[in-house]
């Protein structure tokens, strides 16, 4: 199964956070504190628009401010009773100003003096430079009045508001960054306490560490997860180093009784004092079966280091094709003892050579202890496998301790064999899921009973 690298970054992951969560706070803000600043500025605009359409313009306002622009040509004086700036302008561009300033004629401006019954609102300026917001109208032949009002007031807001929003934009940030530290300190400590784990773990390679778990959120089904993996690999240290104890154990008989040998065989050419040929002949015999017992317990100690990995599980396996080939293989082995095999289908997900070397490892063991001519009576039924045989089968007080690697038991002590071929069986049928057992069935012999979950169908079908 492939895995995706787990990328990091210069920053540790508590100041990733709290960027992100500033960020993300300030985005927010800023897109409210834009449509807010926005829609004030509509607002007040529509406001001032509207004041410039009452009351409306009619001809004795005009004629005041015809009459005024006689005396005060320029405009430049006080506009006296009237609130608004108001200015007459003709179709020949000329003005005739009513207020505290003059407002720029605009050409749209003398073609609503040319039109009439034509009205034009728009922004504009003074003269002296002042923004105005001005409504012009056509009130006769050739002239229409326009009616501005300033818009320094509804600028000057429009930039407090600015500098409001921003200064709340900038608490709200501070303020975010604040929570997301703080957030991230107490969502991040139990990652700081499996990081912390972790690093003990690496640095004094003890295993027996665990992290305290509350809760059923991700980082403690984390920490849980954590906790499950430092103990299978105490167990799997712990199932190694008894392995290579009871290996130490078992190998050291047979190469001290093989040095043994071979030491008294170059003892016999050095001195020049020849054996008697029967004891020459016994003692090479002795040193061929000690060399084939460690050979033989060589492989089965690479077969039970194999069996739990190096090959994917395989789903909806055919357990019946696995057994099928065991027996197969069991066959060419078995002399004169027939192996008779009923097999149903059954699929399960597993390691197809390890259940296979299980299978055949019960096979052996149930041929090896079957009398001449006997019979071993294989079946296979809704996942459960059962082999038979017809045997001196196993003191019931040594049942329990078949599946123990190298224990061996009386009756077969002075047969060949390691004592870790039932180990392999337990070992490889754990793996899948399932459950081994030997049994003393009534007529005598073994029943070896294996158990896989699985189903009859493959689920594809």
């Amino acid at each position: 199964m492939s895995v995706r690298p787990i990328r990091g970054g210069r920053r540790s992951m508590g100041s990733r956070l709290t960027l992100l969560v500033a960020i993300a706070v300030a985005a927010a803000i800023a897109v409210c504190a834009a449509a807010c600043w926005f829609l004030v500025r509509n607002e007040l605009s529509r406001q001032l628009s509207e004041s410039l359409n009452q009351p409306p313009v009619g001809g004795r306002t005009v004629g005041m401010i015809l009459g005024n622009c006689s005396e005060h040509p320029t405009g430049t004086e006080a506009p006296g009773p009237f609130l608004r700036l108001q200015q007459i302008v003709r179709a020949d561009g000329t003005r005739c100003a009513q207020g505290w300033d003059a407002v720029v004629v605009d050409p749209a401006d003398q073609r609503v003096a040319l039109r009439l019954g034509e009205r034009r609102l728009r922004d504009g300026v003074t003269d002296s430079g002042d923004p105005v917001r001005v409504l012009t109208v056509n009130v006769g032949p050739g002239i229409a009045v326009s009616v501005s009002r300033s818009l320094s007031d509804t600028d000057a807001t429009l930039r407090g508001l600015a500098l409001l929003l921003a200064g709340v934009a900038a608490l709200g940030v501070l303020g975010a960054a604040t929570a997301g530290r703080l957030v991230s300190r107490t969502a991040l400590r139990p990652v700081g306490r499996l990081t912390g784990a972790v690093e003990h773990i690496a640095r004094t390679e003890d295993l027996r560490i665990r992290i305290p778990v509350d809760g059923d959120d991700e980082i403690a089904r984390l920490g849980a997860s954590f906790n499950a993996m430092t103990a299978a690999l105490a167990g799997s240290r712990e199932r190694q180093r008894q392995l290579i104890a009871d290996a130490g154990h078992e190998l050291r008989t047979p190469l001290t009784s093989l040095r043994a040998n071979i030491d008294l065989l170059l003892h016999s050419e050095n001195t020049g004092r020849q054996l008697d040929p029967q004891a020459r002949k016994r003692l090479l015999t002795s040193v061929k079966a000690q060399m084939t017992e460690l050979s033989g317990l060589v492989g089965d100690l690479l077969e039970l280091s194999r069996v739990s990995g190096g090959e994917e599980p395989i789903a909806d396996l055919p357990f019946h094709d696995v057994v099928e080939a065991a027996v197969a293989r069991a066959r060419l082995r078995a002399n004169d003892v027939r192996i008779d095999a009923g097999l149903a289908e059954w699929y399960v997900h597993g390691r197809e050579g390890a259940l296979e070397r299980a299978v055949v490892n019960l096979l052996d063991n149930a041929v090896k202890f079957s009398p001449a001519a006997g019979t071993v009576t294989v079946r296979l039924r809704e996942g459960g496998l059962t082999v038979r045989d017809h045997g001196p089968g196993i003191p019931e007080d040594e049942l329990p301790l078949v599946f123990e690697r190298f224990w061996r038991s009386s009756t077969a002590r002075s047969m060949p064999g390691s004592g870790l071929g039932l180990a392999i069986v337990a070992q490889a049928v754990r793996d899948a899921g399932g459950d081994v057992a030997l049994s003393n069935p009534p007529g005598g012999g073994t029943l070896a009973t294996l158990r896989l979950p699985g189903r009859a169908t493959p689920a594809q079908a």
